[in-house]
């Protein structure tokens, strides 16, 4: 159009008057071709508007659900007494999944293809597995100790890589504390997958003392002498029975024990009192504790000159 108008041009008329008209012209034809576009778009952008204002109707509605779902877990949770880490870490993964299908929802609305969305996501779960294995064990025993609870926080625990009291429950290790007040850090890992012995799992023990005595001692006052000492004991509960016998014949003693229950909080106590009041009492009533001992003898010999 606007090279006609040039080739168009008379010889009279001028270049500037040109100009003018070919602006003229031009200012008529961009209103009318934003107003054709814009009609072409309108369709496709009422629907988008629409698409997204389901969106939106989803987001709100589904939010509320996640929320409420919180809630009953919440409840649950708390009502068959579960660790709070877990319980957090629970409630936490459940959220990331309801909102990742709520996403997945809202981008299948949209428009979005979601299959391209798994398929990234579950390569990207791949790699980050593999980088990470051996804390994926760590984390699976701590989820499996937190489930299972062979011990707790407070209870003292024996494994083969320490002891100690159970101070922390994470979900990639077990922080113990020692009776000298140090600080172990046991992979949950190697503990869910290892024997252990849980000191405290159960109210009271049995506390149990063997001592040896010589073979020309008086066996049976040794025996009323170690029944004096377990019944007089501060901390031996007295519903439960106590036994004094005979445990050994050894080639330089015979072995006696006594036997009785304590609680938790008494063993220590009550042990170390008796093994104290058992070498005073023995020896004041002349009965032999035996022990290691060599003798050496030196003979001096005079040479007659």
């Amino acid at each position: 159009m606007i090279f006609h108008m040039v080739s168009s041009v008379l010889p009279g008329e001028s270049l500037a008057d040109l100009q003018q008209e070919v602006q003229e012209n031009l200012n008529q034809l961009k209103p009318n071709v934003m107003l054709e576009t814009l009609k072409g778009w309108a369709p496709e952008l009422i629907a988008f508007g629409i698409k997204l204002l389901f969106a939106l109707v989803i987001f709100f509605i589904g939010s509320r659900v996640i929320k409420i779902l919180h809630n009953m877990l919440y409840r649950s949770f708390k009502r068959v007494d579960m660790e709070v880490s877990l319980r957090k870490f629970l409630l936490s993964v459940l959220n990331a999944v309801m909102y990742c299908l709520l996403a997945f929802i809202i981008a299948g609305q949209i428009g979005v293809n979601s299959a391209s969305i798994v398929a990234l996501l579950g390569s990207a779960s791949i790699a980050v597995g593999l980088a990470v294995q051996g804390s994926l064990a760590n984390f699976a025993g701590g989820v499996l100790i937190l489930l299972m609870k062979p011990f707790r926080v407070g209870d003292y625990i024996v494994s083969k890589d320490g002891e100690g009291t159970v101070r922390t429950i994470g979900l990639v290790y077990t922080i113990l504390n020692t009776g000298d007040n140090k600080q172990v850090v046991i992979p949950n890992g190697t503990l869910s997958n290892s024997p252990l012995t849980n000191v405290t799992a159960m109210d009271k023990r049995r506390l149990d003392v063997l001592v040896g005595i010589s073979y020309h001692s008086d066996l049976k006052k040794a025996k009323e002498i170690m029944e004096s000492i377990f019944y007089r004991q501060n901390g031996i509960l007295e519903e439960e029975p106590i036994d004094i016998f005979v445990s050994d014949l050894t080639e330089n003693a015979v072995t006696i024990g006594g036997r009785g229950w304590t609680s938790l909080d008494d063993y220590w106590p009550a042990r170390w009192e008796i093994l104290e009041r058992v070498k005073l009492e023995f020896e004041a009533a002349g009965i032999e504790i035996p022990y290691s001992r060599m003798e050496v003898q030196v003979e001096k010999h005079l040479e007659s000159q």
